[in-house]
């Protein structure tokens, strides 16, 4: 299991950007072994999947069809830090957003689910979650 140490969550207006990050508080937890995603949970609604990344030399990236193109998820295995950039921020993405890691597990062309495979995330590790408010 590896903790996780959300930072990055605040107040923004529409238009605005915002980048999260993830980083863990265990000396002996290396992203590089994991496979990392971003999901996130508005009130009354069910938790989903926005991004996350694969543990290939690319580290090939998948989204949410409705953060596509304004979110960006990245991470740096030296610093134990995952990152979600987000831009163009729109009243919609108010969310408390979390990060989710996994044990890896090859799948035959790839190590980690991508985003529309990733369901709720139950059985994943989680971190204690950032909020995030999107206001006109």
């Amino acid at each position: 299991h590896v903790d996780l140490v959300e930072s990055g969550g605040g107040s923004v207006q529409v238009g605005g950007s915002l980048r999260l990050s993830c980083t863990t508080s265990r000396y002996d937890a290396a992203y590089s072994r994991f496979c990392m995603a971003w999901f996130r949970q508005a009130p009354g609604k069910e938790r989903e999947a926005v991004a996350a990344i694969d543990l290939d030399q690319a580290a090939s990236t998948t989204y949410a069809d409705s953060v596509k193109g304004r979110f960006t998820i990245s991470k740096d295995n030296r610093k134990n830090t995952l990152y979600l950039q987000m831009n163009s921020l729109k009243p919609e993405d108010t969310a408390t957003y979390y990060c989710v890691a996994d044990y890896a597990q090859w799948k035959g062309n790839r190590w980690c689910a991508p985003v529309a495979e990733l369901g709720s995330g139950a059985g994943k590790t989680w971190g204690q979650g950032t909020q995030v408010t999107v206001s006109s």
